[in-house]
């Protein structure tokens, strides 16, 4: 028999921020996408490949360049021109 106490509560789902490791509501943070050797900011949510998410703030973009945390997460060797182009674009994201 099923528990219909927490029937129509919506469960929120969450994920961890690679730079500051913290677990946060999904909406929260900016995914970024890893996929046939390319990295890219994926705003959707839905594009192919792996995926980790980032909070939208300079503290958590630079503890995750420092700990190379997107490079071995994604699995990929990323250059340092595309990096540097991942991070502006998230830096526009920032809060």
């Amino acid at each position: 028999m099923k528990n219909n106490r927490n029937k129509g509560v919506k469960k929120i789902p969450m994920r961890k921020c690679v730079g500051c490791m913290e677990s946060k509501p999904k909406k929260e943070l900016i995914r970024i996408a890893g996929y046939e050797g390319t990295v890219a900011l994926d705003p959707t949510g839905k594009a192919k490949g792996r995926g980790v998410y980032l909070c939208p703030s300079s503290e958590c973009l630079e503890k995750a360049k420092k700990k190379r945390a997107l490079a071995r997460s994604l699995g990929m060797e990323i250059d340092p021109g595309q990096m540097e182009k991942l991070f502006e674009d998230i830096v526009s994201y920032e809060k």
